[in-house]
């Protein structure tokens, strides 16, 4: 068969593919009209970290439009080399911004030229977008045209307080340049380490244009101070000369913390020097964190091939944080360029009315600027440094990396966040817990010197200058500081209680300690001021301690700070004592207080009274006229005093009540007795005064020691200046406590509890020290305020108390007590009072009262007939009086009347009692006495089975069987009794 041709298929074909072509070109034609978007870049290219900065800005935005082709626009970079100088930063971003309407601008390197170019940019509504100004001083401008795209300095100054503190470390001195950069951090972190109790006893500020023979006096005079801790901010450049000479003259030793915050610590540890780094050996050092992603490793390897192409002269640099966060400003910079458009991209010109041919006068100003300041505030993406995003135009903080120098580079040791303060790592698990701010959470830590030991971060100055220790020059009470003189020789010995104290402490130290004693003295030997001036000098630096019978209070720690005390604390007051108990003829009262007294009278006659009530109706002892009665119960309630009552209860009530009762009334009478006997034995001599406002009230004189601050406390609890006398030695104070307070003395002396402890050595058969003692925090060594000598003076003060050291230099100076009695005893109070007793008073009082209950309720349910009135015309007067008529009646049914005599001899039932007849039982009969004159007796019917009720009258004469005999016999005894 013949092959059909087959030129109209291929035409076909060959035009299909034509017009795709075709298609294909407009689609790439579309596609390749972009619009250029101008954007100005201002860094110093004399530096590496500028040509870094650079090589990062055309890597992000290489690797942005590749993954975002469908974009219209494109950032058009246009460079500027600052030349690290103010006005070449501000001369270039203004040429960018007049003649080439950049769009925003990338930079500039440094905070200070920053400062200037943010006006610019302020002026022309530019973005001024910095990823290496971070000096907070830059926030103070407050323009919404700039953004911080690196971390503030500010933020690290609390991961720096946070080392400082975990590390105990009570002064730090920063060493900082001497301009924007510098001096911008300074009170941020002056703050953060008060907050830590940390002093800033120095700022040492260096020039960037300083000489090394600047350097080296400036570090010589460092190392004339006690602080060595110090923290370090300023450029790379002048920070690697500083090191250098700080290691020449010995400063990089052991002994010294050196802290580096952020800037130097990623330049010197991002590309490490040899002849960097060995300079610093052991040094800390903080910077932002930064995960090391897969992404960020990648990058770091394609940066260092880029780097090198663009940059061939410049040897072994890395890529460091900030040029991770230049990589994602500019990434930043193209999204919000392209959520701004490009509807505005011109700029308006400025009307030059004044024909000024300034540059300033006429910039113009950009249309598009607060659309692209609007696109960049809401930015918010995935970045090479973590989660991207500005608030209120500054980058979010992060956590900081903790760095040791260690070898040719860096070693972490642990991290600071601002939620879980210092940890030792960043895994899940760690940031469930709290840290706990010590050292415990870092890892070891190789300090200058190649020590694992901590500097304890301050050391005795260079210079060979001796502590000034003040000491005050007193009179009396030498035991405490003396200071002698030799007239030959003019010198001055300075001894006591106190020095001994201070010579064992520092001798405890872990160092030594050179110091002088200087006496606080007039050249004419006399004393130069009072305790508070001596404790003044502190503070104007004229002594660099004081050391003596100084006492701890608040006026006096606002100038100064006190180690522990080293005495026992406490004002307390000085009377005589006088025997008075064996001419007091009430003394057997004293053991009892008043309340006590009146309280056991009171529940003597309310057992007396429970017994008569148990016992009345079924115990002839407690019968008979009224008042036999009475006196009964009551000689049967006092004479359980002595366990002496001869009268036998037989109610079960009763007994229970007295056995309570004796128990009450056995443990109160030997209470009493120890009581008395510890008064008319033990206790012989007792203080003349008491109470304080008892002197305060009579107008007694009383006495305190000459300079002493007790003055004011007298004062305070409303002394007369006019009732205080002044006394300054112990043999004074006793001189003026002998003659009494109406012959010229005093009534009480009030002093320290140290000094009434000597008195009382003295003079302990003559005067007690009594209770009240009003509180103060004893004696204590007196240092400048944040010394660091204080917290190791303070430890070695408690290691003395909690041994026998203190012992033995008390016995040496006070002597052995041992023949004194304890002044708190022999003036403590021995009577007994009503709290130590309410317990068991409350016991009787509820088992009587429970006993009371219960009998009348049994007696009312036993008598229930005959106290049930049926006549309703009985008034409720006759119904009371019939209730007690029935209760003073014997209860012949009782078994104790039964045994007594109300049965024969042979035990059985008298005629009548054994079987009532049925008029006796059927009627029963309570008596009344009759109203007015009535003679009669009236016999009231109780009977429930009566229909009417109605007076029965019934002459005693006409009762005839036995048992109405006796009946009738026995209620006329009644009636008589």
């Amino acid at each position: 068969m013949k092959k059909i041709p087959s030129k109209p298929f291929l035409s076909m074909v060959f035009f299909f593919l034509s017009l795709k072509i075709w298609f294909i070109k407009v689609l790439v034609a579309q596609n390749t009209a972009t619009i250029p978007v101008n954007v100005g870049v201002v860094l110093d290219f004399e530096f590496s970290g500028g040509n870094i900065g650079l090589t990062c800005i055309n890597m992000a935005l290489s690797d942005f439009y590749a993954t975002h082709s469908d974009y219209k626009t494109r950032l058009v970079l246009t460079t500027r080399n600052s030349g690290n100088d103010v006005v070449g930063a501000a001369a270039a971003a203004l040429d960018l911004i007049k003649f080439f309407e950049v769009q925003a601008i990338i930079g500039p390197t440094t905070s200070t030229q920053a400062n200037f170019v943010i006006e610019l940019g302020e002026k022309a509504q530019v973005p001024i977008i910095s990823f290496s100004a971070s000096s907070p001083s830059l926030t103070s401008i407050r323009s919404p045209f700039f953004f911080r795209a690196t971390q503030n300095d500010s933020t690290q100054v609390n991961a720096i307080s946070a080392l400082v503190q975990a590390f105990g470390w009570r002064e730090a001195v920063p060493i900082y340049i001497d301009n924007e950069y510098g001096e911008g951090v300074i009170p941020y972190l002056t703050d953060a380490l008060q907050a830590v109790d940390a002093r800033v006893p120095y700022r040492s500020v260096i020039s960037p244009s300083a000489t090394d023979d600047q350097i080296v006096s400036e570090l010589y005079k460092l190392m004339t101070m006690q602080t060595r801790v110090f923290i370090v901010h300023m450029f790379p450049s002048l920070g690697a000369r500083v090191f250098a000479k700080a290691k020449e003259i010995g400063m990089v030793s052991e002994g010294y913390v050196w802290i580096m915050t952020d800037g130097l610590t990623a330049e010197f540890l991002s590309s490490p020097n040899a002849s960097v780094t060995s300079t610093m050996q052991g040094a800390l050092g903080v910077k932002p964190y930064v995960p090391r992603t897969k992404d960020v490793e990648t990058f770091r390897f394609r940066w260092k091939r880029k780097f090198q192409q663009d940059n061939p002269d410049i040897v072994d640099a890395e890529l460091n944080i900030f040029g991770l966060w230049a990589y994602d400003a500019a990434t930043a910079l193209a999204l919000a360029v392209e959520k701004a458009g490009t509807a505005n991209l011109g700029f308006q010109k400025a009307n030059d009315s004044s024909n000024s041919s300034t540059d300033l006068a006429t910039l113009g100003v950009s249309l598009n600027g607060p659309n692209l300041v609007q696109a960049l505030s809401n930015i918010t993406f995935k970045g090479l440094t973590g989660d991207y995003l500005f608030d209120n135009g500054q980058l979010q903080s992060s956590a900081f990396q903790i760095i040791n120098v260690n070898g040719n580079g860096g070693r972490e040791i642990g991290f600071w966040t601002s939620t879980k303060g210092i940890v030792k790592t960043l895994n899940s698990a760690n940031n469930m817990t709290a840290s706990s701010g010590s050292n415990s959470d870092l890892s070891t830590i190789i300090w200058p010197g190649d020590t694992t030991s901590v500097p304890k971060g301050w050391e005795i100055p260079t210079n060979g200058k001796k502590l000034r220790i003040g000491v005050p020059v007193k009179n009396g009470f030498s035991e405490f500081v003396k200071v002698t003189r030799d007239p030959i020789s003019n010198t001055k010995t300075v001894t006591g209680y106190s020095i001994d104290v201070f010579d064992s402490v520092v001798k405890a130290l872990p160092y030594a300690l050179p110091y002088e004693y200087i006496p606080f003295a007039k050249p004419d030997g006399e004393t130069a001021g009072t305790y508070n001036d001596l404790i003044y000098q502190v503070y104007l630096k004229n002594f660099d301690a004081v050391v003596g019978d100084t006492t701890i209070v608040f006026n006096r720690s606002q100038y100064v700070d006190f180690t522990l005390p080293y005495t026992e604390s406490g004002v307390s007051m000085i009377v005589p004592i006088v025997d008075s108990n064996s001419k007091n003829a009430w003394v057997f009262l004293r053991p009892l207080t008043w309340d006590l007294w009146v309280t056991s009278f009171c529940f003597f006659i309310f057992i007396g009274f429970v017994i008569w009530v148990l016992e009345h109706r079924i115990n002839e002892d407690f019968r008979g006229p009224a008042l036999h009665q009475a006196g009964t119960s009551f000689w049967f309630s006092f004479s359980t005093m002595v366990f002496a009552q001869r009268e036998i209860v037989v109610s079960n009530l009763s007994r229970a009540v007295v056995i309570i009762w004796c128990f009450v009334v056995l443990i109160l009478t030997q209470s009493y007795t120890a009581s008395l006997t510890s008064l008319l034995t033990v206790q012989q001599l007792r203080p003349t005064v008491t109470d304080v406002h008892e002197l305060i009230k009579k107008g007694a004189y009383v006495g305190y020691q000459e300079g002493s601050f007790v003055l004011g406390i007298l004062l305070d609890l409303g002394f007369d200046e006019s009732k205080l006398i002044v006394y300054n030695s112990t043999e004074q104070c006793d001189d003026f406590l002998s003659k009494g307070s109406g012959n010229g003395g005093i009534a009480a002396a009030f002093d320290e509890v140290p000094y009434m402890r000597l008195f009382l050595s003295k003079y302990c058969s003559k005067y007690a020290m009594i209770d009240p003692t009003f509180k103060t925090d004893g004696f204590g060594f007196a240092f400048p305020k944040g010394s660091p000598l204080v917290p190791d003076v303070s430890r070695a003060v408690l290691n003395m108390t909690e041994g026998d050291k203190m012992k033995e230099i008390e016995n040496a100076w006070f002597g052995k007590q041992s023949n004194c009695p304890d002044s708190s005893t022999s003036v403590a109070s021995n009577s007994l009072g009503l709290k130590s007793f309410w317990g068991l008073f409350l016991i009787a009082g509820v088992a009587s009262l429970l006993a009371l209950i219960i009998f009348m309720v049994m007696f009312v349910y036993k008598e229930r007939k005959m106290l049930r009135p049926l006549n309703s015309r009985i008034s409720i007067r006759s119904k009371v009086r019939n209730f007690f008529r029935i209760f003073i009646q014997r209860d012949l049914k009782s078994h104790t009347f039964r045994k007594s005599g109300l049965n024969d001899s042979n035990g059985t039932s008298l005629p009548g009692m054994g079987a009532p007849s049925p008029s006796a039982s059927s009627v029963q009969t309570s008596y009344f006495p009759g109203d007015g004159d009535q003679s009669s007796t009236e016999l009231v019917d109780y009977r429930p089975d009566r229909q009417t009720s109605q007076e029965v009258v019934i002459n005693i004469d006409q009762l005839t069987n036995p048992y109405q005999e006796r009946l009738a016999a026995f209620e006329v005894e009644h009636d008589h009794n």
